[in-house]
C-alpha cells in the first residue's frame, strides 16, 4: 500500500542536493539500467527523474527526448510521495492530463510506472520511470524487476556520492585514484549482477525462454537449455522437489509463488536464486506458460552466514583500528567502544560504557550535542566534530561520521567512526587548512613513507621519512629519490639495479618486504630499516611506487635488552639451583647419614634456595603483570597513617628480631590509589630498610602534602647508605648496591623495580637520596584525588 504521508520537503530537497545529480554528466552505467528497465518491462521509453522544488529533471533517457519539465506536469511528482511502485494505467482517462495523456517533450504517453529512488534517510529524490503510448499494467515479475533496478540506481548514486566525498576529503592523488578504481570495480560488479533472471517454461516444465542474465549466472547458453527440463540440467537433486512443488502449485492455479533454489554453474559451484513465479494464461484462461523472475542472492546469503560466524574477527578488526569505533543509543549513551577510543581519552573501556557522551564533553557543548541527536533522529546520519575531554582535562577533537542503524527485531542504535584530529585542529591555527588537509594523514604516521612516479621522482614524502633521512621535505619532493636515498644490504654492499627490492616490487607488481637492509642519511650515517615497497597500479599498469619504512634501531636495542634479561634470569635461577643440587646431592649420597646436624644444615640451605627461587619467579610474574596492564588498579581514598600502620604491622616480627623500631608521622595525609598496591610498595621499602639498618636502629615513615593534588611518602633509615652512582640503577631489574647482597641478605633484586612500576602506574614517581655510611631516604609521590578532578 502506498504511503500517503507527505515527506519532509526540506529534508528531501537537501538530500537531492547532497547527491549532486542534476547537473552531473550522463552516466553510461545508469543509461544501461534505464535501457534494461525498458527491455524487461517491454516498454519503448524509460528514464531516471529527479524531482526538485518546481522542476523535474530527466537523465539517462531511453526512447524519449526531454531534459526537464514543470513538476506539476510530471507524474513523478506523485510517484515520490510513496515508498513503493506507482502506476498510471491510462493517463488519457485521468483528469489531471485533460484526456490527452502525459506530454513529455515531443512524446505523449498513456502508461506510466515509477519506482521511487529512496535515499538511506528515507527521502525520495526521484524515480526510475518507464512509459508507453499504450495503456497497460505491469505484471508482478515486471514490477519486481523495476523495483530491483531502482534499488541499483540508488546504489550507484550512493557510490558516486561516496567517491565525490572521498575526492573532497583527500587531495592525495594516488589515494583518490585508487579509491575511484575500487569504486568503479565495485559498481561494475553490481551492474553485472543487477539484471533480473527470467525463465519461461511450457505446461510440461520444458524451458522455452532463457535470458542473458540466466546465461551469465549459469554459464550455459540458451541453446543448451531450451527444450529441456530445468531441474534436469541446472537444479541439484536435493533441490528438485522444491522446484517441482512450486511448478505444480502454479499449474494447479495457485500463483504467484515465491521460493529459493540453487543452480549448478558450468565448471562447478552453486548459485542461490530467489524466485517469483506466476502463470501466463491464454485467451481461454488456460495455463499457457509459467514465467519465473529471479535474482541471485548467493552473496547475500553467504554474507549473512559470514556475518553470523565472524563476530570475533569483526571485534578484532575494530580493536585493531587506529580510529575510534563506537555505538551509542539514540539518546547518546555509550553501548560499545574500542580500546583505542577509550585509551585516547585516558580511560578503560569499562569506565566509559553505559555513560552518556556528555559526561566526557565540556558543558558548553551540551546544546550542540542535543542538536546532533535531533539530526540523527530525523535524517539517520550526521557528520562533524565532537570536543571530548581527556581524563587529564585536555580537550580532544574527534571528527566523526555516524549513521543510525535499525536492525530488524532489535533496538535502534548509532554506529560511529571517528578520527582524533586534535593535532590537525591545533595546526590549522597557524597553517592554511588546504595544506594541512592534504598532509594530515601522512604527518600523523610515525613510520617513514614516500612515493615516487614511474621514473623515480618523489611525489609524496611525509615528515617522518624526511626526518629519518636527514632532509627537509622540500629537499625531497620533485627530485629523484635514487639521488637522495642510498639503499644497501646489512653489510653495506650495494644492490645491482635489477636486484633492489624496491625495483623488484615495481617489476613484479607486488609488495616486497625487507627487514635487514640499511638506509643512508644525508650526513652519510646509516640506520637499519624494515620496509615494504608496493607498486601503484592503475588499469593493470604500474604508475609509481610507495615505500613505507621503520627505523628498527630501537627494536634491535630492545631485542638486545631482552637477551640480556634472559641471561640474567638464567644466572639468577642457576645459582640457587646449583646450591640446592649440591646440598641435596650430599644428602642423597648418604655422606651425611652419620652427621644429622650437617644434614639438617644442608636441608635448610636447600629450603632457603627454594624460597629464593619462588620469590624470584613471583617477582618476575608481578613485574610482567604490571608492565602488561593486567594488574588493574582499584583506586580509593586511603589514609597514609592507616597504610603506615598496616605495613609496620606486617613486618613487626622481622623488625623485632633485628631490634628495629618504627616512627610514623602521617600529618593527616590522604592519598588516591589502590591501597593494596601502595601497601606493597611501602612494605618493600620497609623490608629493604630493615635489611640494611644496624641492630637497634630506627626507621621513620613520613607523609606530607606537596599540593592540593599530590602527596609525598618518605621512608628514612640509618643504614650503610647508597653510593651516588647507584641511586638511579637500583630501580632497574636485578640491580643491587653490592652483588653479594643477594647471597648475604636474600632478595631477588626486583623489589625496587616493582615499586617503581606500581608508583608509575599511579601516575607518580620514585627516587632515593643517600649519604653513604649515614643512611638513605626513599621518596615517592601519589595523587590525592581522581585524575579527572585534578586541576
Amino acid at each position: 500500500m502506498r504511503n500517503t504521508l507527505l515527506q519532509d520537503e526540506d529534508v528531501r530537497l537537501d538530500t537531492l542536493e547532497s547527491f549532486n545529480v542534476v547537473d552531473a554528466a550522463s552516466d553510461p552505467g545508469l543509461t544501461a539500467i534505464t535501457q534494461l528497465a525498458a527491455q524487461v518491462c517491454n516498454v519503448p521509453a524509460a528514464a531516471i527523474s529527479f524531482v526538485g522544488e518546481e522542476t523535474v529533471w530527466y537523465t539517462n533517457t531511453f526512447g524519449m527526448d526531454i531534459d526537464q519539465t514543470s513538476r506539476t506536469n510530471s507524474p513523478c511528482d506523485e510517484a515520490i510521495t510513496g515508498s513503493d511502485l506507482y502506476q498510471i494505467p491510462d493517463a488519457s482517462l485521468d483528469d489531471r492530463y485533460d484526456g490527452l495523456g502525459i506530454e513529455l517533450g515531443k512524446n505523449t504517453f498513456r502508461f506510466y510506472a515509477g519506482a521511487p529512488l529512496l535515499a538511506p534517510n528515507g527521502s525520495s529524490i526521484g524515480c526510475l520511470c518507464i512509459l508507453s503510448p499504450h495503456s497497460r499494467l505491469l505484471t508482478d515479475a515486471e514490477a519486481t524487476a523495476l523495483r530491483i533496478l531502482s534499488t541499483q540506481v540508488m546504489t550507484r548514486l550512493e557510490l558516486q556520492a561516496r567517491v565525490r566525498l572521498m575526492d573532497n576529503e583527500s587531495r592525495v592523488r594516488q589515494r583518490v585514484e585508487s579509491a575511484l578504481t575500487v569504486e568503479r570495480n565495485f559498481v561494475s560488479a553490481v551492474l553485472e549482477t543487477a539484471g533480473a533472471l527470467v525463465v519461461v517454461m511450457d505446461t510440461a516444465g520444458r524451458v522455452v525462454r532463457f535470458n542473458r542474465a540466466c546465461e551469465a549466472i549459469s554459464g550455459f547458453a540458451t541453446r543448451e537449455i531450451v527444450g529441456r527440463y530445468l531441474w534436469e540440467t541446472l537444479i541439484p537433486e536435493e533441490d528438485r522437489a522444491e522446484a517441482n512443488r512450486a511448478f505444480e502449485t502454479i499449474r494447479s492455479g495457485s500463483f504467484p509463488v515465491s521460493f529459493e533454489d540453487r543452480w549448478k554453474v558450468r565448471g562447478g559451484g552453486l548459485r542461490r536464486i530467489q524466485w517469483t513465479a506466476t502463470a501466463l494464461m491464454d485467451a481461454q484462461n488456460e495455463l499457457n506458460f509459467v514465467i519465473a523472475t529471479g535474482i541471485d542472492v548467493t552473496l547475500q546469503r553467504v554474507a549473512e552466514d559470514t556475518l553470523r560466524q565472524s563476530e570475533a574477527q569483526y571485534r578484532q578488526l575494530v580493536e585493531g583500528s587506529l580510529g575510534v569505533v563506537f555505538t551509542h543509543t539514540p539518546k547518546g549513551r555509550l553501548i560499545s567502544l574500542n580500546t583505542y577510543g577509550a585509551e585516547s581519552l585516558g580511560y578503560g573501556i569499562e569506565e566509559m560504557l553505559g555513560r552518556s557522551l556528555t559526561d566526557f564533553m565540556p558543558d558548553e557543548d551540551f546544546v550542540a550535542f542535543d542538536a546532533y541527536l535531533e539530526k540523527m533522529r530525523k535524517t539517520g546520519e550526521a557528520q562533524g566534530t565532537f570536543c571530548l575531554l581527556h581524563r587529564n582535562g585536555e580537550r580532544r577533537t574527534l571528527a566523526y561520521r555516524n549513521r543510525l542503524i535499525a536492525p530488524e527485531g532489535r533496538d535502534r542504535f548509532v554506529l560511529g567512526f571517528g578520527v582524533d584530529i586534535t593535532e590537525k585542529v591545533r595546526a590549522e591555527e597557524s597553517l592554511s587548512a588546504l595544506t594541512l588537509q592534504s598532509n594530515s594523514i601522512l604527518d600523523s604516521v610515525g613510520d617513514g613513507i614516500f612515493a615516487t612516479s614511474l621514473d623515480g621522482v618523489a611525489t609524496v614524502v611525509n615528515p617522518a621519512a624526511a626526518s629519518m633521512l636527514g632532509y627537509g621535505t622540500h629537499e625531497i619532493l620533485g627530485r629523484k629519490i635514487s639521488d637522495l636515498l642510498r639503499l644497501t644490504r646489512a653489510d653495506g654492499t650495494e644492490y645491482a639495479d635489477d636486484e633492489s627490492p624496491i625495483e623488484r616490487s615495481l617489476h613484479q607488481r607486488e609488495a616486497v618486504r625487507a627487514s635487514t637492509d640499511l638506509f643512508w642519511r644525508k650526513d652519510g650515517s646509516s640506520f637499519p630499516v624494515e620496509y615494504v615497497a608496493c607498486p601503484i597500479v592503475k588499469d593493470g599498469r604500474a604508475t609509481g611506487i610507495v615505500v613505507a619504512f621503520t627505523d628498527t634501531t630501537e627494536r634491535r636495542a630492545l631485542d638486545k635488552m631482552k637477551d640480556e634479561f634472559i641471561s640474567t634470569v638464567s644466572h639468577e635461577l642457576r645459582t640457587p639451583l646449583t646450591s640446592m643440587r649440591a646440598s641435596l646431592g650430599l644428602i642423597a649420597s648418604g655422606a651425611l647419614a652419620s652427621r644429622p646436624e650437617k644434614q639438617k644444615q644442608m636441608l635448610e640451605i636447600a629450603i632457603g634456595n627454594t624460597e629464593r627461587l619462588v620469590s624470584l619467579v613471583n617477582d618476575i610474574l608481578e613485574l610482567e603483570r604490571i608492565g602488561s596492564g593486567k594488574a588493574e588498579l582499584h583506586s580509593t581514598l586511603s589514609s597514609a597513617d592507616d597504610l603506615f600502620r598496616r605495613a609496620t604491622g606486617l613486618l613487626t616480627g622481622t623488625a623485632a628480631k633485628a631490634g628495629i623500631k618504627f616512627e610514623i608521622e602521617a600529618r593527616g595525609v590522604n592519598v588516591w590509589g589502590d591501597p593494596d598496591r601502595i601497601l606493597q610498595t611501602i612494605t618493600n621499602l620497609l623490608s629493604n630498610a630493615i635489611k640494611f639498618s644496624p641492630e637497634g636502629g630506627k626507621i621513620r615513615l613520613e607523609a606530607r602534602n606537596l599540593s592540593g593534588d599530590e602527596a609525598q611518602i618518605e621512608v628514612h633509615d640509618h643504614g650503610r647508605g647508597i653510593p651516588n652512582d647507584k641511586l638511579e640503577s637500583i630501580f632497574e631489574r636485578f640491580q643491587q648496591v653490592d652483588a653479594s647482597d643477594s647471597r648475604a641478605m636474600g632478595g631477588t633484586g626486583l623489589g625496587l623495580a616493582i615499586c617503581r612500576s606500581i608508583v608509575s602506574q599511579h601516575g607518580g614517581h620514585i627516587w632515593a637520596e643517600s649519604k653513604y655510611g649515614r643512611g638513605s631516604t626513599f621518596f615517592f609521590t601519589l595523587p590525592t584525588k581522581p585524575r579527572q578532578h585534578l586541576s
